[in-house]
């Protein structure tokens, strides 16, 4: 790989090839992310995306309940997230027999940089009464491959499979998007961990402005699911709306490939492009 994925601290040496993952574990706390999980602002940090599904797979090892659902993803973005080394803590904020909260914190150094806390609550039979009003998407074969990669840099961004559904438009699209490397090397997780790896990308499929002309990333992602998924592909249909006094929203219908199973919704910050010097 190359030198400069090297400095900004992602797995591998030159002639050293990434493993096909975008974390590789080090310890019980401590993982390493590689090139396929580096950010598209800047290629020093990693990508919120590739960060939701290792937030997510520590929970469900950590505190295995396979009696609750989870319902709740809400990540809150506490600053610069580095590419590297860095650390995953998890806790149980509020136990219950039927409703449970816990947490998982992302730090480098001593700084925290993501915060996740997830709701679970009690599976039960409601089969019966089941139903939306929300219309499934067309499928993943019958969508048009696409790249992400003409509007946005970054390792985790070609690291993307996408399907177009409805052609974009500022503000407005609707495709397929697939993380297919593993979350973290040689270990297996959930459809649930492996969806929420591509979730964040929702950002960047209905952009209103180019990444080079405006500065809009968010600094949250809300999750919420009805059911889990049956697969890592995401169905997103997506608005972005920005305001006028430099507050956005990017909020999106999730569909998997068994129909829609829930909502995510992410603050941005929209701002001019920081200038050199």
């Amino acid at each position: 790989m190359t030198t400069s994925a090297q400095a900004v601290g992602h797995l591998g040496t030159d002639g050293e090839e990434y493993p096909d993952a975008y974390f590789v574990r080090l310890d019980a706390t401590r993982f390493r992310s590689t090139l396929h999980a580096q950010g598209a602002w800047n290629a020093a940090e990693q990508h919120m995306g590739a960060a939701s599904g290792l937030l997510a797979h520590a929970v469900e090892v950590n505190h295995p309940r396979a009696d609750l659902l989870p319902s709740r993803f809400s990540y809150d973005i506490l600053g610069f997230i580095p590419g590297g080394e860095v650390e995953v803590t998890t806790r149980v904020v509020r136990p219950g027999r039927t409703i449970e909260l816990v947490e998982a914190t992302m730090s480098q150094g001593g700084r925290s940089c993501i915060r996740l806390s997830v709701w679970r609550l009690v599976r039960g039979g409601t089969a019966a009464v089941a139903g939306t009003h929300r219309e499934a998407l067309p499928s993943v074969a019958d969508a048009l491959p696409t790249t992400m990669t003409g509007r946005w840099p970054g390792g985790y961004i070609a690291s993307l499979e996408g399907r177009t559904v409805r052609e974009h438009r500022p503000g407005r699209a609707t495709m397929w998007l697939r993380a297919p490397h593993a979350v973290v090397a040689g270990e297996e997780v959930s459809a649930t961990a492996q969806f929420l790896a591509a979730v964040d990308a929702a950002n960047g499929i209905a952009v209103r402005v180019g990444p080079d002309e405006l500065a809009f990333p968010n600094v949250d992602l809300g999750v919420h699911l009805v059911r889990e998924p049956v697969s890592a592909w995401v169905g997103l249909d997506t608005h972005v709306t920005f305001g006028a006094s430099g507050v956005g929203l990017t909020e999106s219908a999730l569909h998997d490939e068994a129909g829609y199973l829930g909502q995510v919704a992410q603050s941005l910050t929209v701002r001019p492009l920081p200038t050199a010097g």
